[in-house]
């Protein structure tokens, strides 16, 4: 007797007889090959791997790291989804400004600023009346304070605060003890805040909500002014999520728990390690060079009693290090 055809569905999707599939196997019953055809998705999803002592067996994943697994593939879509908007919107920035439209060449919704001078210029204008200024600030030469430079911005930053406004700002949190990043802040009065995550987006400053500046290129020589509405609430919208997922680093640092001794940048590390990324890929993400992370690998091997790469993965998953959750803030 054969069984019904496994419908067609999204690759990422697990369908109906994939998840009755795998509830049979999570409760101690391997599958067989013959058995998985009704739903090759599970495969697919990496919710079933091969059994070590039977070829033709099946087991399951465990469900914690199954479902870290789908929600990581979910994060990564979404993410990719948003790069293709700042492609896009980047593609797009010079063919509507070198439109015929009467209205947009009036109030341009995009605009492309092509020097460092320029776009400083800009900003600079744009803070001299905001109120509320968010944001992000990943891990670059340029987040390295330069009196030169930082003394003017300062004094800006402090003439927002002085008529009432708030800045937020997010770092990555390789720059969360960094001394000349917080002497910063201590500088400042009024209603500012910093926090930090383990990964953070492209550079984004968004003013009062209506105005946003982000990078056009990878130097960060161009920049695109947006102030079209739907787009820069967009942009303060996914801010504020993030913002909400962040640990506190200014006015009061707060230090993420470490349980079972495995600290917070090991975690973030064995999140990327099981997913399959090489250790440069680990080091980009995470804002480090690729040997502080190398040693962070290490010492977390040595946590767990890892004898080789192969088997620290599997000993992440039994150890449950992953489904330690950070509290809210």
């Amino acid at each position: 007797m054969t069984s019904a055809p496994h419908a067609e569905h999204e690759e990422e999707v697990l369908c109906t007889a994939g998840a009755v599939l795998y509830e049979r196997a999570i409760h101690g019953r391997s599958l067989t090959s013959r058995e998985i055809e009704q739903a090759p998705c599970l495969v697919r999803l990496g919710l079933l791997q091969p059994a070590v002592a039977d070829p033709d067996a099946w087991e399951p994943l465990a469900p914690r790291l199954g479902l870290h697994r789908l929600l990581r593939a979910s994060a990564d879509r979404i993410a990719h989804e948003r790069r293709e908007e700042e492609r896009l919107v980047s593609a797009f920035a010079p063919l509507l400004l070198a439109g015929g439209h009467d209205d947009i060449q009036a109030t341009p919704t995009l605009t492309l600023h092509t020097s460092f001078k320029r776009i400083g210029h800009v900003i600079e204008e744009t803070m001299a009346h905001a109120s509320e200024v968010l944001a992000i600030q990943p891990r670059s030469r340029t987040t390295q304070v330069n009196p030169a430079f930082d003394e003017p911005a300062l004094q800006r930053d402090q003439a927002l605060l002085d008529r009432g406004g708030r800045i937020r700002a997010l770092y990555q949190h390789t720059l969360r003890h960094a001394p000349k990043i917080t002497a910063r802040y201590e500088r400042l009065r009024g209603d500012v805040e910093a926090r930090t995550l383990d990964e953070v987006t492209a550079r984004l400053l968004v003013f009062d909500r209506t105005v946003a500046f982000i990078p056009a290129r990878a130097d960060r020589a161009t920049a695109l002014e947006i102030r079209h509405p739907a787009i820069v609430t967009f942009l303060a919208t996914a801010f504020d999520r993030l913002w909400r997922l962040a640990t506190p680093m200014y006015p009061q640092a707060v230090q993420p728990p470490s349980p079972d001794r495995i600290t917070p940048r090991q975690r973030a590390i064995a999140e990327l390690l099981i997913e399959g990324h090489t250790d440069t890929t680990i080091a980009d993400r995470l804002g480090m060079n690729v040997r502080t992370a190398r040693v962070h690998i290490a010492k977390l091997a040595a946590t767990l009693g890892s004898q080789s790469r192969a088997q620290l993965g599997y000993l992440i998953g039994q150890s449950g290090i992953l489904d330690q959750q950070e509290p809210e803030t």
